[in-house]
């Protein structure tokens, strides 16, 4: 993956200040990561031919050592949940949550990846939701339209985390997906922190489709019987 690092800046939010870094890919699509706590340091290499066994387990840039296991939110973009506070989807709740979880720990990021709907874009993404609106499932509406179901790709993770010297990370995700492609890039996954927030009568039925048709790691019996059992 050829990338651009581009600028880097402090941003205060109403969770605490972060550091934003923006980089572009070799497509001209921007990505932002943001981070607390961690300085930006050389590139560190990261070899994609090495697998879960091979994967390091100990950070050994000195500015990093002393400090605990960095806690990282992939984050894709959703502007309807992200900005417009959207109760079809947990997306905004997930994004808030983790910036909240980031500060409070002192020593994160979140890679907030450009890739709207689930990577099929924002003017497919409208188009699935008028077909939601007729009753069926966030996977079906995507493959009736012809798209995929899930067209995310995570190519820029490990340049993004290179950039500030993390190779071990805690992820924050019910996705087993995301754990399976940052290890398979040679960037442990050495706890995955589950994030369960936003949960309403609205999303019930995205949460129940993302547990029971995508392999999300949402627990069955979390969730009263009004909102994902009816």
């Amino acid at each position: 993956m050829s990338y651009q690092f581009i600028t880097c800046a402090k941003l205060p939010t109403r969770h605490g200040e972060f550091d934003i870094h923006v980089f572009e890919n070799e497509d001209g699509q921007e990505h932002v990561m943001l981070t607390v706590g961690l300085p930006v340091v050389e590139p560190i290499p990261i070899d994609p031919t090495l697998k879960k066994d091979a994967a390091p387990t100990k950070n050994t840039d000195h500015k990093l050592s002393d400090h605990p296991i960095p806690l990282v939110r992939i984050h894709s973009e959703c502007l309807t949940g992200d900005a417009f506070s959207s109760l079809k989807c947990d997306c905004g709740s997930q994004l808030n949550a983790a910036m909240q979880a980031i500060q409070a720990t002192g020593f994160g990021a979140i890679l907030y990846l450009r890739q709207e709907g689930r990577g099929i874009g924002l003017t497919n993404k409208i188009r699935a939701y008028a077909l939601q609106d007729q009753g069926h499932d966030t996977l079906d509406a995507n493959l009736m339209l012809g798209l995929p179901a899930d067209a995310r790709t995570y190519d820029m993770c490990g340049p993004m985390l290179a950039h500030i010297g993390v190779k071990e990370v805690r992820l924050i995700t019910n996705n087993p997906d995301k754990v399976a492609y940052l290890m398979d890039h040679g960037i442990h996954v050495v706890e995955r922190v589950p994030l369960v927030v936003g949960v309403n009568d609205i999303n019930a039925g995205y949460l129940a489709t993302k547990r029971d048709r995508m392999g999300h790691l949402l627990n069955k019996e979390f969730y009263t019987e009004a909102h994902l059992n009816k």
